[in-house]
């Protein structure tokens, strides 16, 4: 159900006195609960709710031939559905453009942090490499679910365990664990600032999300002492002004270091 003109000029007029419709600042993400090990058949699995908002992130190791440029390293791919149980707006069928816009955006993220060391995922170079694929699986969409899945999806690969490749059969035998998804060791984190009149927030609820004209989402990591954006995308069709990027940029690192927080208090990633 579209959202009300009443309800988004009251969510404009808060926002200009720095208050939102549910008592947060512009800046404040709603409660986030992780959960992992929520499936005995992937390799690596984890489910986050921001606020109301829920994604079930798994991993699945599978083998392939390697592409013909990066011959002697793995790959990765990210799905995203969203379900008709996540809101009235969604129907069954193909991937619509939100799924495949979203899957794109965290793919990249992950991607160009490199957070996955694709060279180790090399079975065979120019024959036979690992394929790392995630699925995530939206069952509520309270708003924000584009963050709730990166969240979701660098969760379970923290988690995920590689299967054991028999080379001589060349099949997996999944259930007997080789070692660890080699990963680096930092967190890319992906978050989603959103414009609405002149003000900037983070993680809006769904009334908030229908209400905003345009929105940035940027993946930043921290190595050492060195904060990395890794991948930018805007979207929507209002403009981003020079002033408004500064401010993401500065506000990204507070953000980073609130959910890097709260991400490691609810997981201990396996030790590579």
């Amino acid at each position: 159900m579209d959202i009300s003109n009443i309800n988004r000029q009251e969510i404009r007029e808060l926002l200009k006195e720095g208050k939102r419709i549910d008592g947060r600042a512009p800046m404040d993400f709603r409660e986030i609960i992780i959960e992992t090990n929520i499936s005995k058949n992937a390799e690596g699995t984890a489910r986050v709710k921001i606020g109301k908002t829920e994604v079930i992130a798994g991993v699945k190791m599978e083998t392939q031939e390697p592409y013909s440029d990066h011959d002697d390293e793995g790959t990765l791919m990210v799905g995203m559905e969203f379900s008709p149980i996540c809101g009235k707006r969604y129907e069954n069928g193909p991937p619509g453009m939100e799924s495949i816009e979203v899957a794109r955006v965290i793919d990249r993220g992950i991607r160009e942090s490199k957070f996955i060391d694709f060279k180790k995922l090399c079975i065979k170079k120019a024959e036979r490499v690992w394929s790392v694929l995630v699925d995530l699986y939206c069952i509520n969409d309270d708003g924000n679910a584009l963050d709730a899945g990166a969240i979701a999806a660098v969760a379970a690969l923290q988690l995920t365990k590689v299967p054991v490749y028999d080379e001589e059969a060349k099949t997996v035998k999944y259930g007997e664990i080789s070692e660890n998804l080699p990963l680096k060791d930092f967190t890319p984190i992906t978050m989603t600032f959103h414009k609405i009149g002149d003000k900037l927030l983070v993680d809006p609820n769904r009334d908030e999300e229908d209400t905003r004209e345009a929105r940035i989402t940027l993946t930043l990591s921290v190595r050492g002492k060195e904060k990395i954006i890794n991948s930018m995308q805007k979207g929507e069709i209002d403009s981003i002004t020079g002033e408004e990027l500064i401010m993401v940029a500065e506000e990204s690192e507070k953000v980073y270091e609130n959910l890097l927080a709260k991400i490691k208090k609810q997981i201990k990633p396996l030790e590579h």
